[in-house]
């Protein structure tokens, strides 16, 4: 069994989090032969979504929305900081000065500035719609998990449900869906699995077939008379998501033109995931940066948010050149704001869950707005207060899917992907 080891994260609570998970295997030592036999075995009337795509970026550590897109010129300069507001091309709304691509391109974004979060070091509530302490004991799917059960009969050549962050993390587990939905996560030396081994061809790839049809004691099914059957058809199933090398050749950005790939230098995730959704993966997440600002928060984002900007810039500037802006949805947020005001011992904003804000883009979605107000200093959400759950409502109806609709527990209780489903009307 292999091991993927993903990036550390280590948070200001002291506790270093590594992604992992394993491959022979795509999770919980699960062959992925037994995961097309999973998805095979769920109930066929299980109600399918559009064929659109959502790219779901995690911002790791609670981004400052004061520094970002809900900047406050006017307040006490121990709550506004050192950053200045410019501009963008619609009227009347400002973001911060490091932002200058997406101020350009404004027309094809849109900010909600008055979401509530909850108190949580942990990408839970924005993946599942409910809190880590909620899940560790109810198990609610990441969005993720729930496309990938419902388009659980297309095609095997390539996985609904894609992780650049690796796994591990609440925000990606399947929950009561079960480890046939966790994602496949290419990271580390993971992607040597999509590859054929050493010196084989795909024209030999029937001769390992037929070996495994003959020697796989283990992978088999047995008719009613004991007789054993041949080769397991989900082992042949998995061979031929291998072969094909649909999803190998999108993580290949050798693949990709030496100019886009010199815009993305140094974002190449934020390439990687556009490519990822082209191959046809209905779900892609990645995180970008750390943002746990509790000293320095200034020094760190003047070399953060330009890199930032350019890798989100880009992904949504070429999703619109390719003709794919109303069918991918991109949500960008973190699991809560930074305290409003300063920090005067460390130069840097602390932990702040009563406001913050989330970048949308595409997916058909109403672009080029500003939606809600946080107070004069950005402490308290001012006028339309929205839940985090409902900006997830809204990013599920964007992908054909009904938020109500309903999946049974481990104890066969149905229960809704979402309990707060009002959707952020703006954008709609």
């Amino acid at each position: 069994m292999l091991t993927i080891l993903g990036d550390k994260q280590r948070y200001c609570d002291g506790v270093s989090r590594r992604n992992f998970m394993k491959i022979g295997a795509l999770g919980a030592g699960v062959t992925l032969a037994d995961v097309l036999r999973a998805r095979a075995g769920q109930n066929p009337t299980t109600k399918p979504s559009s064929n659109k795509a959502a790219i779901m970026i995690y911002l790791p550590g609670g981004p400052s929305h004061i520094d970002m897109y809900d900047m406050k010129p006017e307040a006490p300069v121990e709550f506004r900081g050192e950053f200045k507001p410019i501009a963008t091309n619609v009227p009347g709304v400002q973001i911060c000065e490091h932002m200058p691509l997406q101020a350009r391109m404004w027309d094809k974004f849109s900010v909600v500035r008055s979401l509530v979060a909850v108190d949580e070091h942990s990408d839970s509530l924005v993946s599942t719609g409910f809190s880590e302490n909620v899940n560790r004991t109810q198990g609610h799917p990441c969005f993720g998990s729930v496309v990938s059960k419902l388009r659980s009969g297309a095609g095997n050549d390539v996985p609904p449900f894609v992780s650049l962050r690796g796994s591990g993390s609440p925000g990606l587990e399947p929950g009561f869906l079960g480890v046939s939905h966790r994602p496949f996560s290419p990271s580390g030396p993971g992607i040597e699995n999509l590859r054929l081994a050493s010196g084989i061809q795909v024209d030999r790839m029937d001769d390992r077939k037929n070996l495994l049809g003959q020697f796989d004691t283990i992978r088999r099914d047995i008719d009613a008379s004991g007789t054993m059957k041949g080769m397991d058809t989900f082992a042949g199933r998995a061979f031929d998501m291998i072969a094909s090398g649909t999803v190998r050749r999108a993580l290949d950005l050798k693949n990709e033109d030496p100019k886009t790939r010199d815009r993305y230098k140094g974002v190449e995730q934020f390439l990687t995931a556009r490519r990822l959704v082209e191959a046809g993966v209905g779900c892609v997440t990645l995180s970008f940066g750390g943002w746990d600002t509790h000293e320095g928060n200034f020094k760190q984002l003047r070399t953060q948010l330009p890199q930032f900007d350019r890798g989100i810039a880009s992904l949504i500037e070429d999703l619109h050149d390719r003709g794919l802006a109303d069918d991918v949805v991109t949500v960008v947020w973190g699991e809560f704001g930074r305290t409003p005001k300063i920090n005067n011992q460390n130069a840097g904003r602390d932990h702040w869950s009563p406001v913050m804000s989330a970048l949308v883009a595409g997916g058909g979605l109403k672009m080029g707005q500003a939606i809600g107000a946080s107070s004069a200093r950005g402490e308290y959400p001012k006028d339309r207060p929205y839940r985090v759950p409902q900006l997830l409502s809204t990013v599920y109806q964007a992908m054909g899917i009904d938020a109500g609709y309903t999946f049974p527990n481990g104890s066969g209780r149905p229960m809704y992907i979402l309990d707060d489903r009002e959707p952020v009307s703006e954008l709609l």
